[in-house]
């Protein structure tokens, strides 16, 4: 569960790790303002990135500057996240900035600090084009870190002196908050350098582990609880968690429409290995409804970047028949124009089939991009003709 950078900051100050002077504002606390010391620096209360460049970073030298922008602020939408909050923070004098993290290496299963010279960019972007000028150090797992590794970190950052120091002391105090508070990432950036050698967080960026946070009845008591972070969803995504359906956009061409989670993975994975993109990961096994598979169909066929759709059942609690229902009357209602690729196979096979043979021969037009193909067409066979088809479309 990602946290709002004033809440990153507030269990910050809990271990040790400096941040600036700051009040949080939304419309009804603007007398807040009156204990502010100018210059300030605005920033917008939202999870996702790219604050700066959409304008919602401003920087004020008194209060009618720092109105006005809180003013513009509140009530827009970074990101599909509507701004609420924003935090004022006294502005500082920075001589450099670095990056440092902790984080779960996916790789080595364990707890990694990754760390940069330079703060205030794209972390993903460096790794891309400069990996070696990452610094990481893997940590055994449950273990606090010795002082030594903050310093290694620190000193391999190029800091020296009382400025190392500093820095390392800021690094383990980030480790031992990582640890401590079950957190899937702990991230500043940028780490600031002041003028006056103090290091300060100038952002966090902090994901805690939701189904630990009962072991932390601090986060209550500041009121921080569990929370789904809508905001981020895509219009589609939103449709698809109200109806209860598990559904991620992935921005291709080829909707999947597969049978239970596993193999919706594996769908997205065949599609890739053979050259396609997939438009997104779905899960429909279960046994879902009638209402809920004729709902996931109409996700792919709403989405305009979907050339093709892929579709699989292997009927075991959910019924091939019901499926073939669901897909007939889908197919009967809406008229959908794409072509579909699927493969059904398992329990109430036959039925499903019959089911379909009699929608094909009373509906012939409508059922003429539609192939389904049994047990005995292998899945990498029906993919592959997907991707085909996706392709052929794209190249007109």
């Amino acid at each position: 569960m990602r946290l709002y950078e004033f809440e990153g900051k507030m269990l910050f100050k809990r271990f040790r790790i400096p941040v600036p002077d700051s009040v949080l504002i939304d419309s009804d606390c603007m007398d807040r303002l009156d204990g502010v010391v100018y210059p300030v620096v605005i920033k917008a209360q939202v999870f996702m990135g790219g604050r700066g460049k959409a304008g919602y970073v401003q920087h004020a030298v008194n209060r009618i500057e720092a109105e006005l922008h809180i003013r513009t602020m509140l009530g827009r939408e970074h990101a599909g996240f509507r701004i609420d909050k924003v935090l004022v923070e006294r502005k500082v004098n920075i001589v450099r900035e670095f990056y440092i993290a902790a984080m779960i290496d996916r790789l080595e299963h364990k707890p990694l600090v990754i760390a940069h010279s330079r703060g205030g960019m794209a972390i993903e972007e460096v790794a891309e084009l400069d990996p070696g000028s990452l610094v990481k150090c893997n940590l055994p797992i449950g273990e606090r870190p010795s002082p030594f590794i903050g310093r290694k970190i620190a000193a391999e950052l190029g800091l020296s002196g009382d400025q190392l120091n500093l820095g390392a002391g800021v690094i383990n105090c980030m480790y031992n908050m990582f640890i401590a508070l079950d957190c899937k990432l702990v991230e500043i950036n940028p780490l600031a350098l002041t003028v006056d050698n103090r290091p300060v967080a100038l952002d966090s960026k902090v994901d805690l582990d939701e189904d630990a946070m009962y072991r932390h009845p601090e986060f209550k008591e500041m009121g921080i609880t569990a929370r789904h972070e809508v905001g981020e969803l895509t219009h589609r995504e939103k449709i698809a968690k109200a109806a209860g359906i598990p559904y991620v956009d992935l921005g291709g061409d080829i909707g999947v429409f597969p049978g239970g989670a596993g193999f919706g993975i594996a769908a997205v994975d065949l599609i890739t290995h053979y050259g396609g993109k997939p438009a997104n990961f779905m899960d429909s096994g279960g046994a879902p409804t009638q209402e809920k598979l004729r709902a996931m169909l109409g996700l792919l066929t709403d989405n305009p970047d979907v050339k093709v759709i892929f579709g699989a059942r292997f009927g075991g609690i959910s019924r091939c028949d019901d499926w073939a229902k669901a897909v007939v009357q889908y197919i009967v209602e809406n008229k959908p124009r794409k072509p579909m690729i699927m493969r059904m196979a398992g329990n109430m096979e036959k039925e499903g089939r019959v089911i379909l043979e009699k929608a094909k021969n009373k509906h012939p037009k409508l059922f003429r991009q539609i192939k389904i193909y049994a047990y005995d067409t292998p899945i990498e066979q029906v993919i592959q003709e997907a991707v085909r088809i996706a392709k052929t479309i794209e190249n007109g």
